[in-house]
């Protein structure tokens, strides 16, 4: 999986590479599925969720551009996985998952595997985690209608938020937005499919 991301996809970014390699994908998929974690594409989970393909899981995280000392917001934990990749990298992960029973598994799992600098709470991602914030990076792992603006207000200067922004539910673009001192700018990375963004700053649950 990591030499495909690195030969096929041209993931440069070592340290994203390395956490790839560190983090058991298949912990995170249903036991059924199991024997599918390493392929090249999203998985389905519980409660009509995903967890996204390897490569979308090293772009984001690699346009996040994180070190050590990073804080960071992630909104839609999932199964976990993106969690358990971001903490690998970042000084600590406040991730947010609407879903209570999957934030709870996701939880769960991440401190299976001893990774004790991620927090996961279920909450309407689309407001952010104010309390914690501002973040170095935010990635949101749902596709949105628009870029929510609670989220731009909780980055720091200089920092990165990387989300799915598309018209319809069904297909978007990879977003970055980078913000300055003088307000922010927004960079396009391609196509891209995600499960919707559900909240107040998303689409409406129906």
């Amino acid at each position: 999986m990591v030499e495909r991301l690195r030969d096929h996809y041209g993931i440069r970014d070592e340290s994203v590479l390395a956490a790839m390699r560190c983090v058991p994908r298949h912990f995170f998929v249903p036991e059924a599925l199991r024997g599918r974690a390493y392929d090249d594409h999203a998985l389905p989970i519980d409660f009509n969720q995903t967890i996204s393909q390897p490569f979308i899981v090293a772009r984001m995280t690699e346009l996040l551009e994180l070190d050590k000392k990073s804080r960071v917001l992630e909104i839609g934990a999932g199964s976990g996985y993106q969690t358990a990749v971001l903490a690998q990298l970042a000084a600590q992960i406040y991730s947010i998952e609407r879903i209570g029973e999957l934030a709870r598994q996701a939880q769960a799992r991440i401190c299976e595997l001893g990774i004790y600098n991620a927090t996961v709470k279920a909450f309407d991602g689309t407001l952010g985690w104010n309390a914690y914030g501002p973040y170095d990076g935010i990635l949101v792992a749902a596709g949105g209608p628009r870029i929510p603006d609670p989220l731009v207000a909780q980055l720091k200067i200089g920092g990165r938020l990387v989300i799915p922004v598309g018209e319809t539910r069904e297909s978007q673009k990879l977003i970055r937005v980078n913000k300055t001192e003088g307000g922010h700018q927004v960079e396009e990375h391609g196509p891209c499919q995600f499960v919707p963004l559900i909240g107040q700053h998303g689409w409406a649950l129906n």
